[in-house]
């Protein structure tokens, strides 16, 4: 498939350097609509939806504030410790939106799963069906972070 003026810039924008030193693509080939179609595929076959996601990794990174930059369990299940850096980024998509830097660590404590995300995942997953593209520093599999967090 062919990219839009608008994918273009927006992939444009995800290249290293440009927003961050890494990118949100890695080593990923793909077209952007064609990373998120397999996402969604992925996450669809699953049961939940990038919104379900979303807010369960909004609602842990949330719960992992009252800790102050300490491991905090929640839920019973979930070790959560936030690593808050200084800076804000901003998002690629055409919208606004800063995003605080920070590393949210979970270990889900049943299965033994650990899986790490930015503010900035939750935003991409929950507004724009993106997981990043393969390779990325910060990517993350559907179905790993599917099993980690619920």
């Amino acid at each position: 498939m062919k990219l839009g003026p608008e994918e273009k810039r927006i992939m444009d924008k995800m290249q290293p350097g440009i927003l961050t030193v890494d990118g949100f693509l890695g080593n990923d080939n793909r077209n952007l609509h064609d990373i998120i179609q397999e996402d969604a595929e992925k996450v669809e076959a699953l049961g939940y939806t990038a919104e379900d996601i979303g807010k369960r990794m909004q609602y842990l990174t949330e719960r992992s504030k009252e800790a102050y930059e300490e491991p905090i369990l929640i839920d019973q299940k979930y070790l959560v410790q936030q690593d808050i850096w200084r800076g804000k980024v901003v998002c690629p998509f055409p919208h606004k939106g800063l995003y605080v830097k920070a590393d949210i660590h979970l270990k889900n404590i049943e299965n033994g799963i650990e899986i790490s995300w930015t503010p900035l995942n939750i935003h991409f997953i929950e507004e724009h069906g993106f997981f990043e593209g393969k390779g990325s520093k910060h990517r993350l599999d559907p179905e790993t972070l599917i099993k980690a967090i619920y």
